[in-house]
């Protein structure tokens, strides 16, 4: 996918989708090198790049598969052993909130995490209030905030800031809190016949099924 990219000026009488791709790629890069949200990266790729604001984006599997692309040409030596880092610190949280059902997604799921992504874990719990108590008990500091939850609808969201010592930095480890019902139909696979999400005991069987 990596080709010459296309700025300004050079994109008129570009075919759409050749436009698209060359979005992907920009955007791409900031997802790997500056852990940006697929979102914000489309956005921010539309501006370097001198496009119209309204210029069509690449959809999020066509993201995915840039990013792949950029890792795989770029990253190849460094990134399995940052995934594997964050997948540890991901385990040990959720093994720290498996009462309130915790599952993986996102990057450090699927496989393209680097030591700039964040880890986003999915609680579903009985009582919406239970999980931000269990911090409380734990001690543990958080920022309380709204996001979009994978059904479109606003859902609460816990973020911490934890130390991931392996790789010296901290990462930020957000908690989107659903109800217990949400998990009904939350296993279908994806566009690209994966499973959008893991529990404990998926996650500790990726860990185990790549340990050196």
């Amino acid at each position: 996918m990596h080709g010459r990219i296309l700025w300004g000026a050079a994109v008129q009488n570009v075919p759409m989708e050749t436009l698209k791709e060359e979005v992907a790629v920009v955007a791409a890069r900031m997802v790997v090198e500056e852990g940006l949200e697929y979102g914000a990266a489309k956005r921010r790729a539309v501006k370097q790049m001198g496009l119209p604001s309204r210029t069509g984006l690449p959809d999020n599997d066509s993201l995915e598969a840039a990013v792949e692309d950029y890792i795989s040409t770029f990253c190849a030596d460094t990134q399995p052993t940052e995934l594997r880092a964050l997948r540890t610190l991901a385990l040990t949280w959720m093994e720290r909130l498996e009462s309130f059902r915790p599952y993986i997604t996102g990057a450090v799921w699927h496989g393209t995490a680097t030591r700039h992504s964040d880890i986003y874990l999915q609680l579903f719990c009985d009582d919406s209030k239970s999980a931000e108590l269990g911090l409380i008990d734990m001690h543990v500091q958080y920022e309380a905030r709204s996001v979009t939850g994978f059904k479109s609808e606003s859902v609460d969201a816990l973020s911490v800031q934890a130390l991931c010592a392996e790789l010296g930095v901290f990462v930020g480890v957000h908690l989107l809190i659903y109800d217990f019902d949400d998990l009904r139909g939350a296993m279908r696979a994806d566009g690209r016949g994966r499973r959008p999400r893991g529990d404990v005991a998926a996650l500790r069987g990726l860990l185990h099924d790549r340990a050196p």
